[in-house]
């Protein structure tokens, strides 16, 4: 926490960081089970989320709460989240190809 909120350091305290911590550890956790698991699409989509999550919160910390500066360690984040983003999306329309093949050779 101390190197992401750089701008306004007072406002982060021990809890705060433990929480982040946690969150961190969480989202890590199901990114993990997606790729292990990654044709499961409510896992999948769960991923995702995390991602939307992250970039979320990391703009609002920059533009709205101005406790965060655009330093390395916020540009990181921001640019995992939005190239997973990307790249969630994208493999997405693969997902559902393959769901509608797996459908026709059922039938």
């Amino acid at each position: 926490s101390e190197k992401l909120y750089t701008a306004s350091p007072g406002f982060v305290n021990g809890l705060q960081a433990r929480t982040f911590g946690v969150w961190t550890l969480l989202s890590s956790v199901i990114r993990c089970l997606c790729a292990i698991d990654i044709r499961n699409r409510t896992l999948y989509y769960l991923t995702l989320f995390t991602f939307f999550l992250a970039l979320i919160h990391f703009l609002s910390e920059v533009f709205i709460y101005h406790t965060a500066a655009l330093t390395i360690g916020v540009m990181a984040p921001l640019m995992v989240a939005s190239f997973s983003i990307l790249g969630m999306l994208i493999g997405l329309q693969y997902l559902e190809v393959e769901a509608l093949s797996q459908n026709k050779k059922k039938n």
